[in-house]
């Protein structure tokens, strides 16, 4: 919601300043409407009322800002600007375009009071029609379509708040955003250019259970804990341990059709990493460019505490909008405990009884209203869309225990436990298998033993059986040391560090490594339980352990992952071990 666009103003006075909590009189305002304060004119949205005195939010700085200085309210609530132009942009948390912002400025700071719309509205895009005069069109209905990318082709649907009805009159070529290009026999004027408040979610025909994995081409989690297209999930860790990295990984890879990013709360050199980074990325799936089919909200740690607040609501509705369109979208909040520190300090300013640890009685319900928007959807226009929630969480010290992880985890279906110990040990991505768990596990089975191999569930259990078992050794191993241990039991440690070295950890940076498409994730696997099956047998027919581990097949399948002919080297590997060591008896 830019300056530009704002309505007749009703004028308060500001009373009183506390950090980004300002208080006005006298001014005619609703709840979470937009005001414009003090004489430069900063954004703010209205928290609270009481009488005639209101209660701000201000999104920017208030330094210099002093009592008697005016207050203007636009009636409007905090909406974002969608239509073509969205993808390849890099925003601030309430929508300001930050290239326009500096083009504006000469400076890659932001100065207070600066403002721009959040698309283009001067910009010209071709638009191909779908509907014709005479056509009956109703609410989320697409009329047409522009190429928005060279990935994507947005849509251009009737406002899910107009009436629809009979097409008069429809314009195609080229238009700015704002020209209306389709007009119905009531009245109503559509353009490609659409607002809609934050805080509202968009309507939707029925949620639907989802039953398609959101692959993401990493092996601990498309293997062992898988989210769905529509899932959400949860991504807590202490400081290094690698949630940044994975929620890049994700980015990068999962196979959703739109990625919208958000940096909430982010230190600075990570995001310039993520706009420094995502431009010279290639889409693995089509070779244009990942930009093509990303959108980055840019919230760092030094800009305005209240904005933090906002920029997830942005993020949402923003992917909201391309579901309504029948894409696949996939958010990332990076991170959810800094939206919620943000919460905390506004929540402290306003003197609100505070709940556990200062955070406000009401954190649950946001961090509820916030993940419930994402699912599987059936759209008010017919299509199918999906929105799934990546949350990363910020826990002090790396303590779950605290109020934010705990009621995440209350809500999200996926949790995806970083551990600081394993992230030391350079395992990386650092995921404990044994805190972390998905909850879709048994309603995605069917699609991957349709897709990938009938046996993908079997061959998961056996690999989660392996670690339980090494997890209770380990408890021995450290009292009585590995050699009291039975030589079946020191076998079953070393098929689980084979697990761990060859199957769990990826690297990131390696060009082939990077992604692990699902039908690789099974053959490491079998790879390893080939070695298991032919280990127990040698064992069994009397060879000493100490000679099966020694073998010179085994230590390659640590080398699987780098393997750009996996497939073949796969089926060679299995042959080598099964042939080495059935020739020890």
């Amino acid at each position: 919601m830019s300056q530009a666009t704002q309505q007749d103003a009703e004028t308060g006075v500001i009373e009183s300043v506390s950090g980004p909590v300002v208080t006005a009189q006298d001014l005619d305002a609703r709840m979470n409407d937009v005001v414009y304060v003090g004489d430069e004119g900063l954004m703010g949205e209205v928290i609270e009322i009481e009488g005639d005195i209101t209660t701000i939010q201000v999104y920017e700085e208030t330094s210099g800002v002093g009592p008697g200085e005016p207050v203007e309210n636009t009636g409007e609530p905090l909406s974002v600007d969608l239509g073509p132009g969205i993808l390849d942009a890099i925003y601030d948390g309430t929508q300001r375009p930050l290239d326009v912002l500096e083009d504006k400025m000469n400076s890659a700071f932001l100065d207070r009071g600066v403002d721009a719309p959040g698309i283009d509205l001067d910009k010209e895009w071709a638009f191909q029609p779908e509907v014709e005069e005479g056509d009956e069109v109703s609410a989320g209905d697409i009329v047409g379509i522009v190429e928005e990318t060279v990935t994507i082709d947005h849509k251009v649907m009737v406002p899910p708040d107009y009436e629809g009805g009979e097409v008069v009159s429809v314009e195609s070529g080229d238009h700015d955003v704002e020209e209306t290009i389709v007009e119905l026999d009531n009245g109503e004027e559509i353009s490609m250019h659409q607002e809609w408040p934050v805080r509202t979610p968009r309507p939707t025909e029925e949620k639907t259970t989802p039953t398609e994995p959101l692959v993401s081409g990493q092996r601990v989690l498309d293997g062992l804990f898988p989210i769905a297209k529509g899932g959400t999930a949860a991504i807590p860790g202490p400081f290094g341990s690698g949630k940044t990295v994975t929620q890049h990984q994700l980015a990068k890879w999962a196979d959703a059709d739109i990625v919208v990013y958000v940096g909430c709360g982010e230190r600075g050199n990570e995001m310039t990493e993520v706009i420094e980074d995502f431009p010279e990325l290639d889409d693995p799936k089509t070779g244009n460019p990942l930009m093509a089919r990303t959108c980055l909200i840019a919230n760092t740690s030094n800009m305005p505490v209240a904005a933090r607040e906002s920029c997830i609501y942005t993020g949402i509705t923003i992917a909201e909008f391309f579901r309504d369109m029948g894409y696949d979208v996939a958010l990332m909040a990076d991170s959810t405990s800094r939206w919620a520190e943000a919460m905390r300090e506004i929540s402290s300013r306003l003197e609100e009884m505070p709940g556990e640890e200062g955070y406000p009685a009401y954190l649950s319900a946001r961090l509820s209203q916030f993940y419930e928007r994402a699912g599987y959807f059936e759209n008010v226009n017919g299509t199918e869309g999906s929105v799934s929630v990546i949350g990363a969480v910020s826990p002090p010290g790396g303590d779950f225990s605290e109020p934010v992880t705990q009621n995440t985890l209350r809500i999200v279906k996926t949790f995806w436990a970083l551990d600081a110990d394993l992230a030391e040990r350079r395992h990386f991505p650092s995921i404990n298998w044994n805190e972390s768990y998905s909850l879709y596990r048994e309603q995605l089975d069917p699609w991957f033993e349709e897709n990938v191999t009938e046996d993908w569930a079997e061959i998961r259990q056996w690999a989660i059986d392996v670690l339980d078992e090494e997890d209770e050794l380990q408890e021995i191993v450290q009292l009585v040391g590995k050699d009291a241990l039975p030589e079946d039991q020191q076998l079953t440690l070393e098929i689980a560090r084979y697990l761990r070295e060859a199957y769990l950890q990826q690297n990131a940076f390696h060009p082939v490594d990077t992604y692990c498409p699902p039908e690789k994730t099974y053959l490491m696997l079998t790879t390893i339980e080939t070695f298991n099956d032919e280990a127990f047998k040698a064992l069994e027919a009397g060879v000493p352990v100490e000679e099966i581990v020694d073998t010179e097949a085994a230590p390659q399948i640590n080398r699987i992952g780098v393997q750009e002919d996996y497939e073949e080297y796969v089926e060679e590997l299995k042959a080598e071990i099964t042939e080495e060591l059935r020739s020890l008896y």
